[in-house]
């Protein structure tokens, strides 16, 4: 291997105002004393750290996730990146995405977060129904919802991204055509639309709700949402992601591709290619207090961990296999080093069974069949 796959910068920062019951991201309500600013130089002095890795690689794209990044003030923000800025070799037009929660914008607070460098927007909406919202835990209401997308415009922010959440509790078709229906009103130019699911750790595993779809009404709900969106000009070009032309995110391609990334803040993983092509993973403490004094020890250094050959054909394939374009051959053997007979087995079997099917420029990619039972396709390459 003699090119390194594109770098990314995940940045996270993990605090809420309240833990939403489905969520399972390394999250923490926040409350009255949130240390922010030591935060911010524990998050800093780890970038530090970071481009240490790096070298001289140029960082294609940054994403500030979380936990709830508008909780942090343009400010601190502004310092989080004049220190990414300072210390990384970014491209000319890096992409960087950050997270917002409707319910913690206020009144001119995204102008600033875009003159602070902020080029792309991901709003949290999750539904536009009041009482949805309420069971989802969310702290906002649908006005919060388009307020937050009318001041992001207000802002100059052309790329935004809104999550919408479709077979909640209580949902039925009607209901979640509404909701895409005012997303769609919107216009914003990407969407995230992804199914409710319950996992392991979140309030809604330990206590599930009672009228969730079944998975019939679930896949109806999800169809119908697919045609919606595909009517009003958004191309699904990943599983759950739809975007106008010419706004794909750049920094979730690049997890999707098997790309490289850096990972900074509480809880983060990183994934880098060695010059000898060998793939490693790393990981962050995830406490937020236990982050920021071993960032005040210096201590954040993690130490990687090689993947396997078995393992690595498996993620590679975990994550391209969500691709609408298909996924070409020739990416494998860039993107991991092995010999591509390890997967040849498994893909023909899949194409036999209906689930892959292979495309004219030697590109193969999921059926309709292969995206509604994604997880069993996926684990045909398991070890």
């Amino acid at each position: 291997m003699t090119t390194p796959p594109p770098l990314s910068l995940y940045l996270h920062l993990p605090w809420c105002v309240s833990k939403c019951p489905y969520c399972d991201f390394n999250s923490h309500r926040a409350g009255d004393k949130a240390p922010y600013g030591r935060y911010v130089k524990a998050l800093q002095a780890d970038i530090v750290t970071e481009a240490g890795k790096a070298g001289h690689r140029c960082v294609e794209s940054i994403f500030l996730g979380g936990g709830t990044p508008s909780l942090f003030s343009p400010a601190q923000l502004g310092a989080i990146l004049d220190t990414c800025r300072d210390k990384l070799v970014l491209a000319q037009d890096c992409e960087i995405t950050m997270e917002a929660n409707p319910g913690t914008v206020e009144h001119g607070k995204l102008a600033a977060y875009r003159h602070a460098g902020v080029t792309r927007l991901s709003i949290g909406a999750q539904s536009f129904d009041p009482a949805l919202l309420i069971a989802l835990g969310r702290v906002h209401g649908p006005e919060e919802i388009i307020a937050a997308f009318e001041e992001a415009q207000e802002a100059d922010f052309d790329s935004i991204n809104i999550d919408l959440m479709f077979a909640l509790p209580g949902q039925d078709l009607e209901g979640s055509r509404a909701d895409v229906a005012r997303l769609v009103a919107l216009g914003p130019s990407h969407v995230s639309y992804y199914q409710l699911t319950l996992e392991p750790n979140t309030g809604f595993y330990r206590q599930p709700p009672q009228d969730l779809p079944d998975d019939e009404l679930a896949w109806r709900i999800q169809e119908q949402g697919h045609r919606l969106l595909g009517s009003a000009g958004y191309e699904r070009y990943e599983i759950s992601a739809f975007a106008k032309a010419g706004y794909r995110c750049r920094h979730n391609l690049n997890y999707w591709q098997f790309g490289d990334y850096l990972a900074a803040g509480a809880g983060a993983h990183g994934k880098l290619t060695d010059s000898g092509g060998r793939v490693s993973r790393y990981r962050k403490p995830a406490n937020p207090l236990q982050f920021m004094e071993r960032a005040e020890r210096g201590e954040l250094d993690a130490a990687p961990v090689t993947i396997e050959a078995a393992d690595l054909a498996f993620e590679f394939m975990l994550n391209v296999l969500r691709l609408a374009d298909g996924v070409p051959g020739e990416l494998f053997l860039e993107r991991t080093g092995l010999d591509p007979g390890l997967i040849e087995v498994p893909i023909r079997q899949a194409v036999a069974d209906g689930l892959l099917q292979p495309l004219f420029d030697g590109r193969w990619r999921p059926t309709a069949d292969g995206y509604r039972f994604l997880n069993d396709l996926q684990a045909r390459f398991l070890p």
